[in-house]
């Protein structure tokens, strides 16, 4: 199996702790993760179900922060076989030389053994059409608090 991750990146004009805090937000991304669109929480900490805007199947997120390191981990799969498939990195702006008020992000996303080619390429264009989706929106949602 060939191109096994994809990473889409992005700089974001607002703070690292408030961009954190929105990427891990599982109400603020099911509006903008196409897959797992109207995430409501369920009982176990950490888990949203939501639908996906594909196909209208179900879609299970673990949302795993890690704010020590800017990290967010996405566990995706059924219970008891969720697997960290997706990652969002934030780096604060001045580790970059950019400002305090900007940060930069990161999505890296694992291709599982049971993508074909075409689901492989739909999910690396999906994600990359998303980090400019949770850019405008941690953006809007910066400039209006």
């Amino acid at each position: 199996m060939q191109d096994i991750a994809h990473l889409a990146s992005v700089r974001v004009e607002a703070p690292s702790d408030f961009t954190f805090g929105h990427l891990a937000d599982g109400r603020k991304l099911g509006r903008w993760a196409l897959g797992s669109m109207d995430l409501q929480p369920e009982a176990e900490p950490g888990l949203w179900r939501g639908v996906s805007l594909f196909d209208g199947s179900e879609a299970a997120v673990e949302i795993r922060p890690h704010p020590d390191l800017g990290l967010i981990d996405f566990h995706l799969g059924a219970a008891g076989a969720r697997v960290p498939r997706v990652s969002i990195r934030v780096t604060p702006g001045p580790d970059w030389g950019l400002p305090a008020g900007a940060c930069l992000v990161a999505m890296t996303t694992w291709r599982a053994a049971w993508m074909d080619d075409d689901r492989w390429m739909r999910t690396r264009k999906t994600h990359e059409l998303e980090v400019l989706l949770f850019k405008a929106q941690i953006e809007t949602d910066w400039h209006a608090a």
